[in-house]
Order: structure tokens, then sequence, then C-alpha cells
């Protein structure tokens, strides 16, 4: 698994929080709004994880709103979710790129994209070589 540096697509500032690991790596902190409640929900920024946590228990199948926790802007994407219908949820890449999760609870779809596929293949590569060498 790969972990990915996602920031706000409004205010530009990064989701990750230092103190919250989840899978031993930074968590991707976000604000969640479902059934009147709004919470933090932490996600592992480890890509192809499902690991969260969540303020409040969200039930299997509950679409959510996420916001980020700074310019509280939604994250909504013109997508749907190619599996359940649910809208998708975009957070940028640090690096150029973005990544998408449903908002379903429970569902596993996700996509990532990125802006310029040669320039990111390299900076995978260089990043991430040593990591899959120590394999």
């Amino acid at each position: 698994m790969i972990p990915l540096n996602v920031i706000c697509p409004h205010c530009k500032k990064s989701l990750l929080d230092e103190e919250r690991k989840i899978d031993g790596h930074p968590s991707a902190g976000i604000l969640a709004e479902f059934d009147g409640k709004r919470g933090w929900v932490r996600l592992s920024a480890l890509y192809g994880s499902y690991e969260v946590e969540t303020e409040y228990p969200i039930s299997e199948g509950t679409v959510v709103q996420f916001f980020c926790p700074f310019c509280e802007a939604e994250l909504k994407s013109t997508r749907t979710c190619e599996q359940c219908g649910a809208p998708m949820a975009p957070m940028w890449l640090a690096r150029g790129g973005i990544v998408e999760i449903c908002t379903r609870r429970g569902c596993k779809k996700h996509l990532i994209e990125f802006e310029n596929i040669e320039t990111a293949l390299k900076e995978f590569y260089n990043t991430y070589s040593v990591f899959f060498k120590g394999r």
C-alpha cells in the first residue's frame, strides 16, 4: 500500500494528521455530516486501505457529506460512484492529481488520477522505489 499526501481542493491545506495514525501512517482527517450529526472522520492515507475511525458510528450504507476541517468547504465531486451511485468525494494529491472516495459507508470504490502521468510515474518511482525494494 502506498501513503498519499492529500490536501483540500478548496483551501489547499494538508488533511494529514501527524498525531493520529492509522496503519502506522498519518491519517487523513476530515469532517462528516449525516443523520443530523457532524463529527470528525479519520481515514487511512494508505491507498488501498479501508481503515476508518469516526467520532460517531456510521451505519453501513449511510451516505455522508465530507467537509474540509479547515475551510469547511464540502468535498464533493461531479462524479458518482460506479458501484453504488453515491456521490464521490475528492481530495487533491499534494504532488498533483486527485483521489476520490465513495461517500457511502461500506462501499470500497475509489479512484486515483494524476495530472501528468509521466511526471507522476517518475515522482512515484523516486518516492517509493526504496519502499518496494525493502519488501
